[in-house]
């Protein structure tokens, strides 16, 4: 396996094919579902499938990573040198043979190719996107007549941007692979595969808000900062969860709410948390003590109480104070349960595949629900409050004074 040349860009052509041939039924479904509508329609319909897919694109991305197939090819883009395992048999079963139980099997080729045909289906996705959204702008400003409602006035920046993210996206899948599943470059890879959910679904929600006519509702600035700030501290968490999947600290920790019999069991922060380093070992290559992994896992579960209590509180809040994000509200309470859940299980179950699946799935569906929350709303200003119902009796002397003038 070591062998392998790291980069070998001849099986390029047939793996953007597989991805083109496969991206090519969503878009003959779209097409056929939405042929009399507006590009609006199209546009809007086109990115919440990408979104769609794009999160069980995660999904696998954390599949491929918990089954131990990240470097079921190692080599990228094809697995030794061809488009698919089909045609590395020979060198997989020699792989396999060497190390039954290593990293290279038959299975886990697989599994790491159709990550990989996945990726590329997202991303041809995206980029067509991308091209619709500039060809349909380019039509509205060359119309006579005001363009068909629905395409508002989202920038074509923004699925421009997606597609740059995605190819950095691409980027990191290689370094993945061809850095030996190096822990810092796994974990941006992690991250960024949120922040290219959280683009899709601002742009999904805007197409939604100009199709219905519908404006973001105002909240007051301390409820809009508790939305950043909760949105902040998770995605601290998920780099930190992140973190702890791909140093395998999972189970550095098979107690709650203790540690090894302990609140405070031994840990070493400096090793745990040195990033530029491979997989295993600290940047002098001393392979890292059980207290680093104690380390990392610990700072997680301390994390988690703040965010779990943030996104607690904000989901009442909402409740509470925003009728029109209670929707939101409730997803947010029933998917910080699930974390929970998840997270215990992943503790005192002994890190079962389905239960680290869900957790994966429901830090990155809170990122979503998180970025489709902060697009619903804007900080209310001096005249929404003024409107709202109940403001007379709260407005300022002067705003009092300059109704009794008017």
């Amino acid at each position: 396996m070591n062998d392998v040349p790291l980069y070998d860009l001849a099986p390029v052509a047939w793996l953007l094919g597989v991805g083109v041939l496969l991206a090519l039924g969503p878009l003959l479904y779209l097409w056929r579902r939405h042929a009399g509508a507006g590009p609006g329609r199209r546009l809007r319909a086109l990115t919440v499938l990408t979104l769609f897919l794009t999160f069980d694109l995660t999904l696998f991305g954390a599949f491929t990573r918990l089954s131990d197939s990240g470097l079921g090819c190692p080599d990228w883009p094809g697995c030794y040198g061809n488009a698919s395992p089909l045609g590395a048999r020979h060198e997989i079963a020699m792989a396999q043979a060497t190390q039954p139980t290593g990293p290279v099997t038959h299975s886990k080729a697989w599994v790491e190719m159709v990550h990989r045909y996945l990726a590329t289906t997202v991303g041809f996705l995206i980029l067509v996107l991308a091209v619709a959204t500039w060809v349909a702008r380019r039509r509205e400003r060359a119309a006579p007549q005001p363009a068909e409602r629905g395409l508002g006035s989202l920038s074509a920046w923004w699925p421009a941007a997606t597609l740059v993210w995605v190819c950095l996206q691409g980027a990191f899948g290689a370094l993945t692979v061809t850095w030996r599943l190096y822990p810092a470059i796994v974990t941006l890879h992690l991250l960024g595969a949120v922040v290219l959910l959280a683009l899709l679904c601002i742009q999904a929600v805007r197409y939604s808000q100009a199709a219905e006519l519908r404006a973001p509702l105002p909240l007051s600035g301390g409820l809009r900062g508790l939305l950043w700030w909760t949105a902040g501290a998770l995605l601290l968490q998920i780099a930190l969860g992140g973190w702890v999947s791909t140093n395998y600290a999972v189970l550095a920790c098979t107690q709650f709410p203790v540690c090894q019999d302990s609140w405070w069991p031994p840990m070493n922060f400096a090793q745990g948390f040195q990033i530029w380093r491979e997989l295993g070992t600290d940047a002098s290559g001393v392979p890292i003590e059980f207290a680093a992994l104690t380390a990392i896992h610990y700072v997680h579960r301390l994390t988690a109480y703040v965010v779990f209590a943030l996104i607690g509180w904000l989901a009442w809040r909402l409740h509470r104070d925003a009728p029109g994000l209670r929707a939101q509200s409730r997803w947010l309470a029933a998917l910080a349960l699930l974390q929970l859940a998840t997270g215990l299980g992943n503790v005192l179950l002994g890190w079962p595949l389905v239960a680290a699946l869900l957790h994966t799935g429901g830090a990155a569906a809170l990122a979503v629900v998180l970025t489709w929350t902060l697009c619903e709303s804007r900080r209310a200003r001096a005249a929404d409050r003024a409107t709202q119902p109940g403001a007379a009796g709260r407005a300022t002397p002067s705003v009092r004074s300059a109704e009794a003038a008017r």
